[in-house]
């Protein structure tokens, strides 16, 4: 079950609406911990607030990179996708959005103990430098399956 909200945030640009997945408790305590443990900024973009606040989410700049914890496994992902691996961390971007031009790009972690998914709006394509920025964290939760 997904649900999303909106309000108001103190630095002018307002809280980043975001889906929140059912989750177990497993679950949210890793993606608190990943939460918290993300950086101030990502690809030069500053960090802002979500809304709920206490989603298992984040978000910097305007338009939004958005990262959100728990995600069920994303559509089109199966034993044969390809993967980009950066900094240790496997990273699953459907084909269709492999066209090597600028365009908003969908990205899924593929091997670890809870799937992070995380959106950029084409002013942050190339991925990579945001594939960078998140690998220190995302890099920190228990990896299940090697990125192939």
């Amino acid at each position: 079950m997904l649900v999303s909200a909106c309000g108001p945030a103190g630095d002018g640009v307002g809280a980043q609406p975001v889906d929140v997945p059912a989750l177990d408790a497993r679950a949210r305590d890793v993606c608190a911990g990943l939460v918290d443990s993300l950086p101030a900024t990502v690809d030069g973009a500053e960090r802002r607030e979500t809304d709920p606040s206490d989603a298992p989410a984040a978000a910097w700049g305007d338009p939004a990179i958005v990262l959100t914890c728990g995600v069920p496994a994303p559509a089109g992902f199966d034993d044969f996708s390809t993967c980009q691996e950066i900094d240790g961390v496997g990273w699953y971007i459907p084909d269709e959005q492999v066209t090597g031009r600028p365009e908003p790009v969908t990205m899924t972690t593929i091997d670890r103990e809870v799937n992070v998914q995380v959106t950029l709006p084409e002013t942050h394509w190339p991925p990579a430098a945001a594939m960078v920025d998140l690998a220190p964290a995302v890099g920190d939760l228990r990896q299940t399956d090697p990125c192939v």
